[in-house]
């Protein structure tokens, strides 16, 4: 059975036993965290897609613990100018175990 949610403005489609990396939720490890917006939910042949959610749907998940990403470096040049920028950047993201899809 897989599910397809989303989170953060992303969709990810999971099935039980998945541990995903989503944008940083603000909830501490060991908890668990319950998804509502599930779009799709399937298995094998038989697949409920929601207008834009399926009802009565959830997606249960345990949290692992929040990370960052490996730096992202941003650079500007500008010609001829002397201009030289040089910034870097590391996404939080929280780390999630799938524990059970109802639907």
């Amino acid at each position: 059975m897989y599910a397809i949610i989303e989170t953060g403005s992303k969709q990810y489609k999971v099935s039980e036993g998945d541990v995903i990396k989503v944008e940083k939720l603000g909830v501490e490890a060991g908890s668990n965290y319950t998804f509502e917006n599930v779009l799709a939910v399937g298995s094998g042949d038989d697949i409920k897609v929601g207008t834009p959610k399926v009802s009565g749907a959830s997606v249960t998940a345990s949290v692992i613990g929040d990370g960052k990403a490996k730096k992202v470096i941003v650079y500007k040049y500008k010609p001829k100018k002397g201009f030289h920028k040089k910034k870097g950047h590391r996404q939080p993201y929280t780390m999630l175990k799938i524990e059970k899809i109802n639907g």
